[in-house]
Formats: structure tokens, sequence, C-alpha cells
């Protein structure tokens, strides 16, 4: 590796160091249905987050759920205390394309229907609001 990648590197993982996050790789449901979830709590504090994932009726927010509790988790171990109410918000959260797997599916007159079963990528930030 040369010198200038690996300064670039070294500069994304001590940037890193500071930020708190969580991610969920290979999530099997398209990205447009786990958009519809993010987009409910994008910004939001972080226990009225839980709150509105809990009880949405989308299938997409119980992993999103898993997520954010995830990304609380995280921030609470590399600041080594608990996080008090309202003192945590989401700062960034995005849905990325995974893999499609593509399937086929028997049609009349000896066709067949191409099925693409998508797959897609959560990532969370969450910070305290005085750190932005």
């Amino acid at each position: 590796m040369g010198a200038r990648k690996r300064l670039a590197a070294e500069k994304r993982k001590e940037a890193r160091k500071t930020q708190y996050f969580a991610s969920m790789r290979n999530v099997p449901s398209s990205p447009r249905k786990m958009r519809y979830v993010v987009d409910l709590v994008r910004g939001m504090e972080v226990n009225r987050a839980l709150g509105t994932l809990r009880f949405s009726k989308k299938a997409a927010s119980a992993d999103v759920e898993k997520l954010l509790l995830s990304a609380i988790n995280n921030w609470e171990q590399k600041n080594e205390r608990k996080a008090e109410d309202g003192e945590l918000y989401i700062t960034q959260i995005f849905v990325d394309e995974g893999v499609t797997l593509k399937r086929m599916r028997p049609a009349p007159q000896g066709r067949g229907y191409r099925i693409r079963k998508r797959s897609n990528h959560v990532t969370i930030f969450v910070d305290t609001k005085t750190n932005d």
C-alpha cells in the first residue's frame, strides 16, 4: 500500500473512533421497504424512535429496532457510561442496496419469469445533540 493510501486509511480510522454507529448487512428485504421505516425515525431522539419502531406494523421495523439498540450500546461502551434520557439522537441513518439473488419462476408455454430477491445494508449513527 502506498503512503498516500495508508495515511488516508489511518485518517478514516481515527475519525471512526469518535463516531458511534452500528450497521446491519444483507438484510433480506428490499431497500425500498426498509427506507419507509428508516424515514420514520430519521433525526429522532433514540427513546422516541424505539417507541415508534416497536409499534410500527412494518416487518422491517423489528430489524431497525434491533440495530438502533446495538448503536446505543456501542455509544455506551465507548463512553463507559449509560445514556441518559433525551441525550442521544439519530444523527445519520441510511439504507444501501445489497446483493440481489436472481431466481427463475415457471411461466406459461415453457417460459421462465425472473424473480429478483433483493437485500439491503442499513447503517445508523447516534450521538449527542451537542456534538453535531
